[in-house]
């Protein structure tokens, strides 16, 4: 039973704790500069812009595909 009682004790304290420990561990986070932030979400519009266009010429192509099949079948 000790050993839970030790448990027990570390958990205490927990909210003040937690945030303490939080907050130094936000003190060590080197942030990006404003011009690395801008570069980085124009790097993610961009990333995304093409996954999309690509998705969108796969599925157009599967589509077609799909109508191909139909009209044979049907």
């Amino acid at each position: 039973m000790a050993g839970s009682n030790s448990t027990v004790q570390q958990r205490r304290g927990g909210a003040g704790k937690f945030f303490r420990e939080m907050k130094a561990e936000l003190k060590k986070v080197v942030w990006p500069t404003k011009k690395e932030l801008i570069n980085y979400t124009i790097v993610v519009f961009v990333t995304v812009i093409f996954i999309a266009v690509l998705i969108g010429i796969v599925d157009g192509i599967f589509s077609k595909l799909f109508e191909l099949l139909m009209h044979l079948v049907g």
